[in-house]
């Protein structure tokens, strides 16, 4: 009897795309529930510079192992065999998945030494929380791996869904903290949130290996068969470990950046208030700053730039060998992620303080912090449709087989990061603020680099059909725009006494006002992206 196996989904990227978005909508806007009840309940403090230092943490292992290199490499290897022999493809993943969790368990038990044995005087809240959090690294990476796995199988919900685990466990965290802490959350009482994180960790991987299990193959016993699945297993594993390994160490000095610009915002939490003898230029509530201030740009972000790169990843794959089909997918990818990021990046500069407000302002987060995130986010969020695209980018790459020009590219933007980091916190007033600017001015030159690579080997990226989607995307973006700064100045919204109702009532009537304008100007136009938007394949079209 043959062996039966869930086909892969193989429809158009667009309405996968659409799927993810819609469960990391409910994501998102538990995220942004999340960090609202941060906010209220430990406003700009050292506490929350401190927790934002140990959650940054297992984060860049999760970015390097998890959704970085490893689920680069695996992807297509997992794609080929559940195409060509399912019982193979099958014991790819469970491999995969065994082996990755010994070795970063290993790593992280190593982490927890290491800490143990490191020096302090009085305790370091700083490591103290990262001791608390370091087990979630290899739980979230497993969870990342375990979703590539679902992603090859048309799989994409359980990935996607899986940090509203983490939100609920957080936001849960957080009110026994606060509550602990009669009414505050200090020093004291974080680390109650840091294993709200560790537990998050392993409800995710539960989650996400359940369905690996749930959606393999129904496969007949067949001892020549299960030899045979099991040698091909092992060869692809060594096939996904030789393509992942440059890209780890390559990665590596990519994430290094994410880390320096931790360890730039966290200096007077870890370190103390002086560098070299002299004053340090960040306050030590600089890191808490940084991460609301990322939590609000990376909320469209995720919601829709790494909807459509998480989609479009497997199509790519599947049509690498195919140069036309290829670049098609791949020009319709970068046309979406424009049509959805230039807005949402515009937008969001425009209405950034109401923004802020509405999540975070109350309690222990008064107005000097709204005005201080929202000056930082003004950095993150010029850049949105930039990050969106080389995400695209970066994933097109991968799918072509070649992971280490990206990582290349990224080397030296790491460099330039670096050196505009220090420039723009050590010599000009922008303060914390450099450090969003900074990743803004790498992302588009980046998405620059990115782009032209990629179409002196794939054939032009920029036709006719990507040219003129973008710039009616920008008459679309010039017309929202235009309506919500004339909203602003004409309707009286500080009329209201209470300060919030009167930023939430400008900011939801900003954005269906914008909204409203934006998508009637894209109808007018007869914009398919559009359509692609509702998870309508372009075939329709």
């Amino acid at each position: 009897m043959a062996d039966s196996a869930r086909k892969p989904d193989i429809r158009g990227f667009e309405r996968h795309a659409l799927t993810v978005t819609v469960l990391t909508v409910f994501s998102r806007f538990g995220g942004l529930a999340r960090e609202a009840c941060f906010g209220r309940l430990i406003g700009v403090s050292d506490a929350a510079s401190a927790f934002g230092f140990a959650f940054l943490v297992p984060n860049l292992f999760r970015r390097l192992f998890g959704e970085g290199a490893l689920s680069a490499a695996l992807i297509p290897e997992q794609t080929r065999l559940e195409a060509r022999d399912p019982r193979a493809a099958s014991r790819l993943a469970a491999l995969t998945l065994a082996r990755v969790g010994l070795f970063l368990g290993a790593l992280a038990l190593i982490g927890e030494l290491i800490i143990a044995f490191i020096p302090s005087e009085g305790g370091d809240l700083g490591l103290e929380l990262l001791a608390i959090t370091l087990p979630y690294m290899p739980l979230v990476c497993l969870t990342a791996v375990a979703g590539a796995v679902l992603q090859v199988r048309g799989r994409f919900a359980p990935a996607a869904a899986a940090p509203i685990l983490l939100n609920l466990s957080l936001v849960i965290a957080v009110f026994v903290a606060w509550w602990s802490g009669d009414g505050t959350v200090d020093g004291s009482t974080i680390g109650i949130v840091g294993w709200g994180v560790v537990f998050a960790g392993i409800a995710q991987a539960i989650w996400t290996l359940w369905e690996v299990r749930r959606t393999s193959p129904v496969i007949d016993a067949d001892t020549k068969a299960e030899r045979r699945a099991n040698r091909r297993a092992r060869f692809g594993f060594r096939r996904v470990v030789f393509q992942a390994l440059p890209m780890v160490l390559g990665l590596g000095v990519l994430q290094l950046n994410t880390f320096l610009d931790g360890l730039i915002a966290s200096w007077p939490t870890i370190v103390g208030p002086t560098i070299f003898g002299h004053p340090y230029p960040l306050q030590d509530t600089a890191m808490a700053t940084l991460g609301y201030a990322q939590r609000l740009y990376e909320f469209p972000l995720g919601v829709f730039g790494i909807a459509v790169a998480t989609a479009i990843f497997p199509q790519l794959t599947r049509e690498r060998d195919d140069a036309p089909r290829f670049a098609a997918t791949l020009r319709r990818g970068l046309r979406l992620a424009m049509f959805i990021g230039l807005p949402a990046s515009l937008g969001i500069a425009v209405v950034r303080r109401p923004f802020v407000a509405v999540v975070y302002e109350g309690m222990a987060f008064d107005a000097k912090d709204v005005e201080i995130v929202a000056f930082v986010l003004l950095g993150y969020a010029v850049a949105i449709w930039s990050y969106s695209i080389n995400h695209i980018l970066v994933r097109a790459f991968y799918a072509r087989r070649e992971p280490m020009t990206p990582v290349r590219i990224a080397v030296g933007m790491v460099l330039l990061n670096l050196t505009l980091n220090l420039t723009l916190v050590f010599t000009t007033s922008l303060g914390v603020a450099g450090l969003a600017w900074s990743t803004a001015i790498c992302a588009i030159i980046q998405s620059v680099i990115l782009g032209r690579v990629l179409a002196s080997r794939s054939g032009r990226l920029a036709d006719r059909l990507v040219i003129a989607s973008v710039l009616r995307t920008v008459i679309c973006t010039g017309a929202m725009l235009a309506a919500v700064v004339v909203s602003m100045n004409t309707i009286p919204f500080t009329v209201i006494s209470d300060a919030w109702i009167a930023a939430f009532a400008e900011l939801s009537s900003l954005a269906v006002i914008g909204g409203a304008v934006f998508v009637a100007t894209a109808m007018a136009l007869r914009m398919p992206e559009l359509g692609w938007a509702l998870g309508r394949d372009a075939a329709v079209e």
